[in-house]
């Protein structure tokens, strides 16, 4: 489970700026092409954050749907893989703008 890494790296991430003040609450985006499981992610916070400025911190997961562009046709278009095609031409090869996200986007502190 590459999930509990993850989240060893948000911690680690969060404690770098959280100015060694407790963390109240952090926000991921998660897309949906990004290969980490939104759930497994939660189910390994509590775990990772004990005896962390994390302990008893939320964690919200924001996630974020693929979206791909036709270099053809100029479309932006939902995406559910790598390969899919465009929904407005055909064109075989769509150029990923959304999807593969993994960040940190707030964190609040005490």
């Amino acid at each position: 489970m590459h999930e509990l890494s993850i989240v060893q790296g948000v911690v680690e991430l969060c404690e770098q700026h959280c100015g060694g003040r407790r963390v109240l609450a952090v926000t991921l985006e998660i897309g949906s092409l990004s290969g980490a499981v939104p759930e497994a992610l939660e189910f390994c916070f509590e775990a990772a954050t004990k005896g962390t400025l994390l302990e008893g911190a939320e964690l919200e997961i924001e996630r974020v749907e693929a979206t791909g562009y036709c270099s053809d046709c100029g479309v932006v278009s939902p995406v559910e893989t790598y390969f899919d095609s465009c929904p407005s031409c055909g064109a075989p090869a769509l150029l990923l703008r959304t999807g593969e996200e993994m960040r940190v986007k707030d964190l609040e502190v005490e």
